[in-house]
């Protein structure tokens, strides 16, 4: 008897033993934890408020500027077809020219005798220094738009001896054709055994400008 009752203690305490985990698993079941608060949102900073007005006094409104209305060109009639105008053209600026003259101031040398003499030459007429003829066929100076001033002529030299008595002159022949510069004689000079000759200057009053082109 004693042994049963034993048993019927254990039996009982076990049953409790039951009973209290089952309600401790329901409760663990049932419970939440309780939820995490929530952060307050910023409220946004409030606008200040417009000043007052005072009474009478007009606010500033801003104002668009009106544009002009441009006049509409007039429409072409019809069937008329407008022609383009023709753009302008600029004429060259044509240098100037040269100023021309009429007399040839040139200097010759005897290389026999030393003997030196300056005479004039017309344009156009020969003119006699011993056995040369000497014949101009211009004299001119530098424009002045040129760099240089220069004097210039185009001489042509022929030698022409006398002739002797009882003795028919011997035919003569051309020595010298080209451009004389006064200020550089040594540029194109005379190449003769006797004679030396160099241009000085070109003279006139008044300058005979060049014809003009048909």
């Amino acid at each position: 008897m004693a042994r049963r009752a034993s048993l019927v203690a254990a039996a009982a305490v076990l049953s409790g033993l039951t009973v209290t985990g089952a309600a401790l698993a329901r409760q663990n079941s049932t419970f939440q934890p309780p939820a995490a608060p929530v952060a307050p949102q910023a409220q946004p900073a409030p606008r200040p408020a417009p000043a007052p007005t005072p009474a009478g006094e007009a606010q500033p409104v801003q104002v668009t500027p009106a544009v002009a209305n441009p006049v509409p060109p007039a429409s072409p009639k019809p069937g008329a077809v407008a022609t383009p105008k023709p753009a302008a053209t600029t004429k060259p600026v044509e240098p100037t020219k040269r100023l021309r003259y009429s007399v040839a101031i040139v200097q010759a040398l005897d290389k026999v005798t030393t003997e030196t003499m300056r005479f004039e030459v017309p344009v156009g007429q020969p003119i006699r220094y011993k056995t040369l003829i000497f014949t101009v066929r211009a004299c001119e100076t530098a424009a002045s738009d040129e760099i240089a001033p220069e004097t210039s002529a185009y001489v042509v030299i022929d030698t022409q001896p006398k002739a002797q008595a009882g003795r028919a002159a011997p035919p003569g022949r051309q020595v010298y054709k080209g451009w004389m510069y006064a200020s550089t004689p040594g540029l194109h000079p005379l190449e003769h055994p006797v004679y030396d000759a160099w241009l000085i200057a070109c003279k006139q009053s008044l300058p005979v400008a060049p014809p003009a082109k048909p």
